[in-house]
């Protein structure tokens, strides 16, 4: 057949080394995306609800983290997963 190259053994060897990298770079991206989706997810915003706010939220993680809101967030933010702290 022509047009088809045939791969080395060496050259084969060297390409499947490389899934493990491909699959990693994939999965970094697929995190990523669910991360950027987690906010609108939630329905967080940067201002209070009332008295409820993350600083208020037992999920709050000091200064600006939270455990199911992925990324900085505003202490004085609200999302629908508040827990009033307890």
């Amino acid at each position: 057949m022509e047009g088809k190259k045939t791969l080395t053994r060496s050259e084969m060897i060297a390409r499947i080394g490389m899934a493990p990298v491909a699959i990693g770079a994939f999965a970094a991206l697929v995190a990523e995306a669910d991360a950027a989706d987690n906010k609108a997810q939630f329905k967080y915003q940067t201002k209070p609800n009332g008295k409820k706010m993350c600083s208020n939220c037992s999920l709050f993680k000091a200064p600006n983290k939270c455990s199911v809101v992925s990324g900085v967030i505003s202490p004085k933010g609200y999302c629908i997963a508040y827990a009033p702290k307890g």
